[in-house]
């Protein structure tokens, strides 16, 4: 059997165990959970980095520039790792990618428990915290395609409920162990944690083995190669309109926070920002991954650009803390789309036979513009004292990602 399973894993095909339907349900609901454990201890933790900003800028004095190049540079090595993250997950299997990564991102937090220099807090939180964050996405959301033939954007968007979990949660925990028992045990309690959940998840992340679907039907990797899909121009299309919204979804949750401290807010009343922005994106990631099924992946990034358009341009103005939470609200909904229909759509495009690795280089894309976004933010403020013109340039941005989205054809049917 070993041997058959194989010679089917090299073959390309990937099909649901057929023992029995509660085996097949039991395997899907496992994958489920450890997907989302997975997205829920990753993005919760990178997210709680953000409270830490006023707690730095106090006891070392460090700039926005100098804390924001942090989470640049881990976003840079996240992206280079995906590529191969994602492709090593489509030749041995999930299980071991995420668990070496998962173990290196929570040991990042707890070694940054330690710092007293600025390089250590970029070598640690670059490096390791990058590593972390390398197969979160690519590899749980390919291994749900597979799993989920039929409805691979609705359990995109389930999986992404466990990212809003974490970013709703997380934070008002990371505000709590901060308060109660200093920055540094604070830190260190969360890296603990988050080893070992993510430990947990990769232990139940698998492919699915040679056999057939509860419909009886093969799930085969279909789709053209990995060179076939760089070759054509949507594939670009794709890398372009993630390089051109990502410095958003990464730059708004990390600096909204301190934002709001600007705004007169206390660090615990600003972690509500986050949650806000979390529970608001919960709609937007269930919502848009059904209607991504049925309305096809270039339609639903429209539906999640315009929103994220129109709280950008409000954030450029805002100066009252009651009107950021309706921003958020808004924004929120977008920032949770984003993030569920990026996978599907590239499936809908070019199949599934090398999702892994195509989405790791649309990933990759994403990711040069993301660790743009967060640093360029930092410094405009420690320069002008603002955010404005951080805002106006992500609004320019993802006007340009929304104007390229509605210029992506219609698939074409793809054959095996």
């Amino acid at each position: 059997m070993a041997a058959i399973g194989q010679q089917c894993c090299k073959s390309g095909e990937f099909s649901v165990d057929q023992t029995s339907t509660t085996s097949q349900s039991n395997n899907r609901s496992l994958i489920v959970f450890g997907a989302c454990l997975t997205q829920f201890t990753t993005i919760g933790l990178l997210f709680s980095y953000g409270l830490f900003f006023k707690t730095f800028e106090a006891e070392f004095g460090w700039s926005r520039t100098l804390l924001s190049s942090c989470t640049s540079i881990a976003f840079l090595v996240m992206g280079i790792l995906a590529i191969y993250g994602g492709r090593l997950a489509d030749r041995y299997g999930p299980r071991i990618v995420l668990g070496v990564t998962g173990a290196l991102g929570g040991l990042g937090y707890v070694l940054m428990a330690q710092i007293s220099e600025p390089w250590h807090l970029v070598a640690i939180f670059g490096l390791f915290i990058g590593v972390g964050m390398s197969s979160h996405d690519v590899v749980t959301l390919s291994t749900i395609a597979r799993w989920f033939e039929k409805r691979r954007g609705t359990m995109t968007g389930v999986v992404k409920v466990g990212t809003a979990a974490g970013q709703f949660a997380v934070p008002l925990i990371a505000a709590f162990l901060m308060i109660s028992y200093g920055w540094r045990t604070a830190l260190v309690i969360m890296g603990s944690a988050g080893i070992v959940l993510l430990l947990i998840a990769a232990s139940v992340m698998k492919n699915p083995p040679l056999s057939k679907t509860v419909s009886n039907e093969p799930i085969k990797a279909t789709g053209g190669g990995f060179k076939e899909a760089r070759r054509t121009r949507v594939f670009w299309m794709l890398c372009a309109i993630q390089f051109l919204f990502f410095p958003t979804l990464t730059t708004v949750p990390l600096h909204i926070a301190v934002y709001g401290m600007d705004l007169g807010m206390t660090a615990v009343i600003a972690a509500t920002l986050l949650s806000t922005l979390a529970a608001s994106s919960v709609i937007g990631r269930v919502s848009l991954g059904i209607l991504n099924d049925k309305i096809g992946g270039r339609n639903a990034y429209i539906m999640c650009l315009i929103p994220v358009i129109a709280s950008l341009i409000a954030l450029i103005f805002i100066t009252n803390t009651s009107w950021l939470y309706i921003v958020v609200v808004v924004y929120g909904f977008g920032h949770g789309g984003l993030f569920t229909v990026v996978s599907p759509t590239i499936a809908e495009y070019f199949g599934l036979k090398a999702l892994g690795g195509l989405f790791g280089i649309v990933i990759f894309f994403g990711t040069i513009g993301g660790a743009a976004g967060p640093i360029f933010a930092g410094y405009i403020f420690d320069t002008t004292g603002s955010y404005f013109i951080a805002f106006a340039t992500l609004t320019v941005l993802a006007s340009l990602a929304l104007v390229t989205a509605i210029m992506l054809p219609a698939p074409k049917p793809v054959e095996g």
